[in-house]
């Protein structure tokens, strides 16, 4: 490497000078780069040499875009054969709030400050917190598999996370807030209810949903097959995607055998009688045979279920006759899917399973035990509450 002076005469023969570092990057090739001052240049050729060292330096002229790196990401995901839903998320968070701010923007150019000043542009442009928080993971996935490719030195994205640790973390719990019986999914109370109003064809989806916590894909994609009645065993092995595709569950963890109670048992036994036939031999098809769609279970079957259940709340407008309009409590499949956990969390004296978190997260096919702990960790039995408190002083009194 060396630094040289340059001088040269401007426009009306006004005298210029720069700097010019010249060396040779990693692959062999004399690069060039011009300066204002000494300083400067000696500053950039030391980075320059430690980087061409390490094996991580790029070029200014060869470095690509933000834009150009959001491509290369995508088509990592499609040569990986990710999912279409997938796929789509990807390309929506590039192409409609990644390129649109920063899509020229060089790979080597951006920075921890450059990553929080397109934060708050995420922001004043409307985008949700949550939204914002989406974004900024993809971002640092970009720069991950840029970093792959060789087009990347550094990534901000991750260097600002682990500068903030876990503060980000405890924040966005603290907003969500813990789940909530009533709240974030049904009382027991309302469940009853719920499932006396259950009628036709949603009546086994809805049981079936309620009684062994499948996510809404899953059920989508039962098979006949899956289904052990003598056993009353449900064995989750597929899943439907949103466009309506067959494949395993996302996770190994999502691969699981559930029991079911005799009320379901019997239920799917009587509807195997009348459930539609397809080539997919699905135990809640359409009525076509083929495969239902989410939209359809949540507002053809669970929605009015919930209102003839009375499970509603008050949308605080009134009809034609002056009283008030009524909607559903709880609008989506998922808050069955936290009332089972709920059930399976609960003490038998209350009306639950009484099952310890180990099982629990196999029961939900929680990837991890620190997923089932953190979002359900708060219902567990604490056994210091109520007759066991006053038990203990008693025995400590004695």
């Amino acid at each position: 490497m060396s630094i040289r002076k340059r001088e040269w005469l401007g426009r009306g023969n006004v005298p210029c000078t720069a700097w010019i570092t010249d060396y040779v990057d990693g692959a062999g090739v004399r690069r060039q780069r011009t300066f204002t001052t000494r300083k400067a240049a000696a500053a950039f050729g030391a980075v320059a040499v430690v980087e061409v060292s390490e094996g991580v330096h790029i070029a200014a002229t060869t470095a690509i875009t933000i834009e150009d790196a959001g491509a290369g990401w995508i088509a990592t995901g499609v040569a990986e054969g990710l999912e279409q839903s997938t796929l789509d998320q990807r390309r929506q968070h590039v192409t409609l709030h990644i390129n649109p701010f920063i899509g020229r923007t060089k790979v080597s150019a951006l920075t921890i400050p450059a990553v929080r000043a397109f934060e708050d542009q995420l922001r004043e442009a409307g985008r949700s917190p949550a939204m914002v928080k989406k974004i900024i993971v993809s971002l640092g996935s970009i720069l991950s598999d840029a970093q792959e490719r060789g087009q990347a030195r550094s990534n901000p994205v991750r260097d600002m996370r682990q500068r903030r640790g876990g503060k980000a973390a405890r924040a966005e719990k603290r907003q969500k807030g813990k789940l909530r019986a009533g709240v974030h999914f049904p009382l027991p109370g309302e469940i009853k209810a719920l499932l006396g109003a259950l009628e036709g064809r949603w009546r086994p989806v809805l049981l079936t949903a309620v009684f062994t916590g499948l996510r809404a894909s899953e059920i989508r994609g039962l098979s006949w097959e899956d289904v052990d009645l003598d056993k009353r065993e449900l064995h989750v092995r597929r899943r439907a995607d949103r466009y309506r595709e067959i494949g395993p569950p996302k996770t190994e963890s999502g691969e699981r055998t559930v029991p079911i109670p005799p009320l379901v048992a019997n239920t799917l036994k009587e509807w195997r009688l009348a459930c539609p036939k397809g080539d997919l031999n699905l135990v809640f098809p359409n009525c076509a045979g083929g495969i239902e769609s989410h939209r359809a279970i949540r507002g053809r079957g669970l929605i009015p279920a919930m209102v003839r259940a009375k499970v509603t709340v008050d949308k605080g407008e009134v009809d034609e006759d002056g009283n008030p309009i009524l909607a559903a409590k709880y609008t989506g499949l998922h808050a069955l899917r936290h009332f089972y956990a709920s059930w399976c969390i609960n003490r038998v004296a209350d009306g639950g399973l009484g099952l310890p978190p180990k099982v629990v997260q196999d029961r939900l096919g929680h990837a991890s035990i620190v997923i089932t702990l953190d979002v359900y960790g708060h219902l567990f039995p604490t056994g210091d509450d109520g007759e066991e408190m006053a038990a203990a002083e008693r025995a400590l009194l004695a």
